[in-house]
């Protein structure tokens, strides 16, 4: 059903607009077009149980099995529902019950408990096979206590007296300094270990607004220096933090916007709360949207929030979704979102992927959104307007290249309506999601109207009126079904009837 969904909407783009294909014309390259799917490796999917030595299910805190195999697996799930980048969790060798990967013991190993260099290879091959980039997380903040540098006399200097660090792992990690030339050059020489070991697309670099700027401003340079398209990406620890100097400073294209994520959280997991309000968070910092979410590993699960307010995932995670991948920033999205799965706090967020317990009519709409994503390049690169907005429904207008398209979002508890008039003459709105057609009225204004709960991602073309040949052919099915149904009803009632005098 989701394959047949997919090649149908594909084909309503292609036939309803007339406008390049974006696959064909530059490929998926640009980080701006991606969809970002983050895997969290030892809570993903198990598959090489050999390596389960140290694997405790019950214990929160241990090894639950995830692998590169496991992943590997799930390449062709992850394709079907559009991911186009995965950001792998740090894979270098680890301290026992580092599941995370903070806790380093080596950082030209793989953790054996993920695997070899080999299933890592595979596993990217076989992602670029895909059209699938793949991102590893690089620590450079920390090291295990017991990494052979922290024990080392000689290299005192090369761990810093500060630890201003919060977090659930930070009890056995030392903090390096980067403000020493030797452990900057010998962090950049992990990093190109990795990138000439490798065929990795780029780093997300772990807790970038705890490096010091210098070194993030020299490193990031150096790496791209060595490869202008690799992507570089920050991970930001705290959610207060200011990252404007991390990108006006470094070669960091993108980090977390956990302000504009925390909005998106809070208005789509309460029925009734405006969308513009999100528009306006988003206005006040616009240059720089990044990555934006609604779920991590570290918080209450977006679909457990929305639950205990009492609404359906799957319709609100519909609204989320639509924001997400339609308007400016970069989807970030966190492994099990795309079941959906639940969780009360971090520890239940972080629990291995329940693909047995998936939504097929979520992964059905997954595969909807990204295809229009992918599709149109407006919807990644546009300008961004609110044009209109009525209770808690909003509709934002995209332009990009002489394309303009409309994304309608209604998250209020009754239906709205807005009506908007920068269209044009003689344009009609076809709605790609729900198969709907706006026409302009006698004022020349478009009435787009949407049930509760409910969103529309509309493209402008020409108005052809209405399609009388293909009406007419529907109205004449059903005259010939109505004509059939009457004749062998009264076929069997003749039938009935020589029985009884029988």
């Amino acid at each position: 059903m989701k394959k047949i969904a997919t090649v149908l909407l594909t084909i309503l783009i292609m036939t309803s607009i007339s406008v390049p294909s974006y696959a064909a014309e530059q490929g998926n390259s640009q980080l701006e077009e991606e969809i970002v799917y983050n895997i969290l490796v030892d809570r993903y999917h198990n598959l090489d149980f050999d390596r389960d030595e140290q694997v405790d299910t019950d214990d929160p805190t241990a090894y639950h099995g995830g692998d590169l195999k496991g992943i590997t697996q799930k390449l062709d799930y992850l394709k079907e529902n559009g991911y186009s980048t995965i950001v792998l969790s740090p894979i270098m060798e680890n301290s026992a019950d580092g599941y995370h990967g903070y806790w380093i013991e080596d950082f030209y190993k793989v953790e054996e408990q993920f695997g070899t260099m080999k299933d890592l290879n595979e596993l990217i091959k076989e992602a670029h096979d895909r059209e699938i980039k793949v991102v590893l997380e690089l620590v450079t903040n920390f090291v295990s206590k017991d990494h052979p540098i922290v024990k080392d006399p000689s290299k005192k200097d090369w761990i810093s007296k500060e630890k201003n660090i919060e977090a659930d792992w930070a009890n056995h990690v030392a903090v390096l300094n980067q403000d020493n030339p030797k452990v900057r050059d010998f962090l950049f020489d992990v990093a190109s270990y990795w990138m000439d070991e490798t065929d990795i697309d780029g780093f997300k670099l772990h807790a970038a607004d705890k490096s010091s700027l210098d070194f993030l401003q020299k490193f990031t340079e150096q790496i791209k220096n060595k490869n202008e398209a690799f992507y570089l990406l920050g991970d930001i620890m705290d959610p207060s933090a200011n990252t404007d100097e991390i990108m006006n400073r470094t070669s960091i294209q993108a980090v977390d916007n956990h302000q504009l994520s925390k909005e998106i959280n809070e208005v789509f997991s309460n029925l009734g709360k405006p969308v513009s309000d999100i528009y306006d968070t988003w206005e006040k910092n616009k240059e720089e949207t990044g990555l934006i979410f609604v779920d991590d590993e570290s918080t209450k699960r977006f679909t457990q929030k929305l639950s205990e307010n009492g609404r359906s995932a799957l319709t609100t995670w519909k609204l989320a979704l639509t924001y997400l991948y339609t308007t400016p920033g970069i989807p970030s999205v966190f492994q099990g979102s795309d079941i959906p799965m639940y969780g009360g706090n971090g520890e239940e967020a972080k629990r291995i992927v329940q693909f047995n317990s998936g939504d097929p009519d979520l992964n059905e709409f997954i595969d909807r959104i990204s295809a229009l994503k992918a599709q149109f390049p407006v919807l990644s690169h546009g300008d961004f307007e609110m044009v209109g907005s009525d209770g808690a429904m909003s509709v934002f207008k995209r332009t990009y290249e002489g394309t303009s398209m409309y994304i309608a979002i209604n998250n209020d508890d009754q239906t709205r309506a807005i009506s908007i008039a920068d269209v044009g003459e003689g344009l009609q709105l076809r709605g790609y999601l729900n198969d709907d057609t706006i026409r302009a009225n006698d004022n020349g204004e478009y009435k787009v109207g949407l049930a509760r709960e409910s969103v529309e991602v509309y493209g402008v073309q020409p108005d052809t009126g209405y399609n009388w040949l293909f009406i007419g052919f529907v109205i004449g099915v059903f005259v010939l079904f109505a004509v059939a149904i009457f004749i062998l009803s009264r076929k069997q009632k003749k039938r009935e009837m020589a029985e009884n005098k029988r």
